[in-house]
């Protein structure tokens, strides 16, 4: 019951928080009219939100080692809730844009802890599926998102929209503090907070973001560099910091592990393409095709659909192949959709569009599942709460990197057609479809790259078959178990002694590594041949390394034999 818990609360906290950021696209343009707010101030209701978020989620995550996964949970469930209901009473742009940076940080409290709590709450070999719930809730709420939101701020308006997570997350919040979810025990004590650490991380985080959200939109090239010298600056501060402090925020352990780091990489390179791809791909269904934003969203409906199948596909798949093998099939699946809609022109239908976005949809669903199994699996119980920052982290930055990287490869590709505003004509705008869309597979094939560090699939035959060098052959067999009589005659006693303690009937592998308790369908041990009148010497018992030498039955002693 209490797993179940756990992972209701996970999955309803990952949903909330992904409905609120698609359904807010829904009603900008809404909210910018009925405030009377500027285009940039209206951007800002996202960009300000992006920033909190993505600079707080590492710091958020070892509040969540320390204190508690549940505890920072709660808080920023319930926090996140009263945001939500402050934007939607708002009376101007200004509390909207504050309370949205307030709803970011909160944000950043709830999403590692969903991650965190999983982790302390099951075996790291059972993970999979719990991820892959998740991750069909999330591509659940992708989907309804921009539906739900267009349909309520049609019939009640803008601010309804925010009153829609505040039931639900006051409901998961009151829970997470009334019921007691599993927690992992401390063997260690906790580690430090790090606060230098952390101000330095969110300086360079915020920074990157702010700099790659102005180059989306067409931003100063001298604020640009600024944004990108200052978080350069700060990133290396923090790297000098990290390896002088007693308890750095991002421990060595995890960062340095040979699966958490490809992993990441992994997770960015996904996002990147993804969401670059969809942002390109929704200008030219709308702005070349002359589709409204209902019907272009039912032509993109593919990805999200298959981001929802193809979860629980990818759990099994992760136990089946391994992270290497899944993750690297992945991101060619992804790359492939991606290389799909750079095809497309002005004459493409609805199956060729939806092809594409299929492709896209059940690459990207089995990276995030995969990859992100593979982050929280190999970091530590007591470093879950970073290792699930590291993991929302990559997947803000990836998509704000994408969307940048688009934006720069089609002004600099396509031109502007400056006459009718800011917009590109049809033409200039395929020209620079293609390429965009061919750099964006680019990076989704450096993905699978990245995925090939990944571990291979994990075997497990249970104990392991010691292979001793027969003196006569020189060959390594495998060594049959002992025998339980044989071994009984040494002592007298009807049982053997084994590593595992006393135990009547031991656990043992059959020939093809499976295992069995039942003792009449174990193999019998196949003893060798034995010489009458030619006794094993000790040399002949010494060179079997691992083996217990059975000394011969008392009545065959002889004196040459001592």
């Amino acid at each position: 019951m209490q797993r179940r818990l756990t992972l209701a609360c996970s999955v309803l906290g990952a949903m909330i928080v992904a409905l609120d950021g698609t359904v807010l696209t829904a009603v900008q343009p809404a909210l910018q009219r009925d405030l009377d707010a500027s285009f940039a101030q209206a951007q800002w209701t996202s960009t300000g939100y992006l920033i909190a978020v993505a600079s707080l989620l590492v710091f958020a995550g070892r509040l969540g080692d320390r204190y508690g996964h549940r505890r920072v949970f709660a808080v920023g469930t319930l926090g996140f809730a009263l945001a939500s209901a402050g934007v939607g009473l708002a009376s101007g742009i200004g509390w909207v844009i504050a309370l949205r940076v307030a709803q970011g940080v909160f944000g950043a409290l709830l999403q590692p802890a969903t991650l965190g709590m999983l982790r302390a709450a099951y075996p790291a070999d059972r993970l999979g599926m719990p991820i892959a719930v998740r991750t069909s809730a999330i591509g659940l709420a992708a989907a309804a998102g921009p539906v739900v939101g267009g349909a309520l701020a049609t019939e009640l308006g803008w601010r309804s929209v925010f009153f829609l997570s505040v039931v639900p997350a006051l409901l998961i919040g009151v829970l997470a503090l009334v019921v007691r979810v599993p927690s992992a025990p401390r063997r260690e004590p906790a580690a430090g907070l790090d606060l230098p650490g952390a101000a330095l991380f969110a300086v360079s985080l915020a920074c990157l973001v702010h700099t790659l959200v102005g180059v989306a939109e067409g931003g100063r090239p001298a604020a640009t560099a600024l944004g990108a010298c200052a978080a350069a600056l700060a990133a290396a501060a923090f790297l000098r910091h990290e390896r002088r402090a007693a308890s750095p925020l991002i421990p060595p352990r995890l960062i340095g592990s040979a699966a958490v780091g490809p992993a990441l990489g992994v997770l960015v390179a996904a996002s990147a393409a993804m969401f670059g791809t969809l942002f390109v791909a929704t200008y030219f269904l709308q702005d070349v095709r002359g589709l409204d934003p209902l019907h272009s969203a039912v032509r993109a409906l593919p990805l999200a659909v298959m981001m929802i199948v193809s979860a629980p596909y990818a759990a099994v798949l992760l136990r089946r192949y391994g992270p290497r093998g899944t993750i690297t099939a992945a991101m060619a699946v992804l790359a492939l959709g991606v290389l799909a809609l750079s095809r497309l022109d002005q004459a493409a239908g609805p199956v060729a569009v939806g092809g594409g976005f299929l492709l896209v949809g059940a690459g990207f669903g089995t990276v995030m599942v995969a990859a992100t199994a593979v982050v929280v699996r190999h970091a530590p119980v007591t470093d879950a709460g970073v290792a699930g920052g590291l993991q929302q982290t990559a997947m803000n930055v990836g998509p704000t990197l994408g969307i940048a990287m688009a934006t720069t490869l089609m002004t600099a590709l396509a031109g502007r057609a400056h006459a009718t505003g800011p917009h590109w004509t049809d033409g200039a705008f395929l020209s620079g479809m293609g390429p965009t869309l061919t750099a964006l597979a680019a990076v989704a094939a450096l993905g699978a790259v990245a995925g090939t560090r990944l571990p291979g699939r994990a075997t497990n035959t249970g104990v392991a078959t010691k292979l001793p060098v027969s003196p006569q052959q020189g060959a390594r067999r495998p060594e049959p178990a002992a025998d339980p009589a044989s071994t009984a005659r040494r002592d007298g006693s009807d049982h053997t002694a084994g590593p595992h303690g006393d135990n009547p009937e031991p656990t043992t592998p059959d020939p093809i590594g499976k295992m069995t308790d039942d003792p009449d369908q174990r193999p019998r041990p196949q003893n060798p041949p034995r010489t009458p009148h030619r006794l094993p010497s000790a040399a002949t018992a010494t060179a079997l390394p691992g083996r217990t030498a059975i000394p011969p039955e008392p009545q065959r002693r002889t004196p040459s034999a001592r």
